[in-house]
């Protein structure tokens, strides 16, 4: 299974951002997704999730009202639209497959990207 994540960079403040993540090896359309994030000296932390057929998203907290997760099953692609962006959503971005338990935890999940960078400037 491989997920790569592209579309990070650098943003300032109030600005937009989408991520993608394209993912290969499994069964796309049967396959929960996620995003999580890790800042510098934090541990990773859930963002985003979204259900197989797209049905249902659940977010974050901190991003809920800014982020929308969502994915083209003929794509093979789940994406994050990132609005509203603030300093403290620097971090390096992970997306995630096929969740098996609790999907806010790191645990929950089956496979991941490498992540991308995402530095929003003040």
């Amino acid at each position: 299974v491989q997920l790569q994540a592209s579309g990070g960079g650098l943003v300032q403040a109030g600005g937009s951002l989408r991520l993608s993540c394209a993912a290969s090896g499994l069964t796309f359309s049967r396959s929960a997704m996620g995003w999580f994030r890790q800042a510098p000296g934090k541990e990773r932390e859930f963002v985003a999730h979204i259900s197989w057929d797209g049905g249902s998203t659940a977010y974050a907290d901190s991003v809920k009202g800014r982020f929308t997760i969502s994915r083209d099953n003929a794509k093979n692609t789940v994406y994050l639209q990132m609005n509203s962006l603030k300093p403290e959503d620097t971090a390096v971005y992970y997306c995630s497959a096929q969740s098996r338990s609790d999907y806010s935890k790191e645990y929950g999940w089956l496979y991941w990207g490498k992540g991308t960078l995402v530095t929003v400037s003040s």
